[in-house]
């Protein structure tokens, strides 16, 4: 077997970026022989996953302050990490990062990483990295064709990358719980309601008329971007991931991929791709 044992012995094709020029290069995925951590930091809470290769076999919650603890625990459990990636919507203290990187070699995520698609976005700088890694997983994961992948977290993001490899933006709208939040903030005497199954979309209360306004309204929001987006691009492959993937996708009529893991995902292939 190739490279100590590796079983996968396939490659696909990718135009590495350097600067305004792109050169043609090769990702194997005998890379991925050693072991990856993810550490996907938000405002609150931190999510943690170990790949082994491509194979998720760790994966765990933390709140942001217990980073650092968390991190050396994971390592100390499984000794073959020799790198990490740091995804985070705010920057970490910079006391946090260093302390991060004694446990393993560590590339933090930004608009600087090297990616495999071309990124025709017009502000690249202000680019989410979580959004950079949702672009990296749909190419890897549909490397010939069109995909849109809808990322149902605190924000609903819509990001598409054609069948040229070539990742051209999307869009930005509220989150479920975010829509749940304004009615509740922005009025008098509505009340603060979380999701939940609403028996018919007329609602006949209060309570049932905001659940059915907010989740079919985001519904119907998300069938109506992948009609635009399907009507521009042809075969088009959907991806749903996110905190809120699992509950609106049983509410879709078109077909999806449902993947709760598609970020991580993201983030395990950016990393093979900046190790060198």
């Amino acid at each position: 077997m190739p490279l100590g044992g590796c079983k996968y012995n396939f490659k696909f094709a990718i135009s590495k970026q350097k600067s305004k020029k792109s050169s043609k290069g090769c990702f194997s995925i005998c890379n991925l022989c050693s072991m990856n951590l993810i550490i996907d930091a938000g405002n609150t809470y931190v999510k943690y996953a170990v790949f082994n290769r491509e194979q998720l076999v760790f994966r765990k919650e933390s709140v942001l302050s217990e980073v650092v603890m968390t991190v050396k625990k994971i390592c100390e459990h499984y000794p073959k990490i020799a790198w990490a990636i740091l995804s985070s919507v705010n920057n970490l203290d910079s006391k946090v990062v260093a302390l991060l990187s004694v446990y393993c070699k560590l590339h933090q995520l930004s608009h600087r990483s090297a990616v495999p698609f071309k990124n025709s976005y017009a502000t690249p700088q202000t680019l989410g990295v979580d959004r950079i890694a949702l672009a990296t997983a749909a190419f890897y994961h549909n490397p010939k064709g069109n995909t849109l992948v809808i990322d149902a977290g605190t924000c609903i993001t819509y990001d598409m990358v054609n069948d040229y490899g070539e990742y051209l933006g999307g869009a930005i709208s509220p989150g479920l719980n975010m829509r749940y939040k304004a009615l509740h903030q922005q009025t008098a005497l509505l009340p603060l309601l979380s999701p939940e199954e609403i028996p018919d979309f007329i609602g006949n209360a209060s309570s049932s008329s905001i659940h059915s306004g907010v989740i079919n309204g985001l519904c119907h929001e998300i069938e109506g971007f992948i009609g635009q987006y399907s009507s521009r691009f042809t075969d088009l492959t959907v991806i749903l991931t996110g905190g809120d993937a699992q509950f609106l996708s049983k509410r879709l009529k078109n077909t999806i991929f449902a993947d709760s893991n598609f970020l991580l995902l993201g983030l395990n292939y950016i990393l093979e791709y900046n190790k060198h």
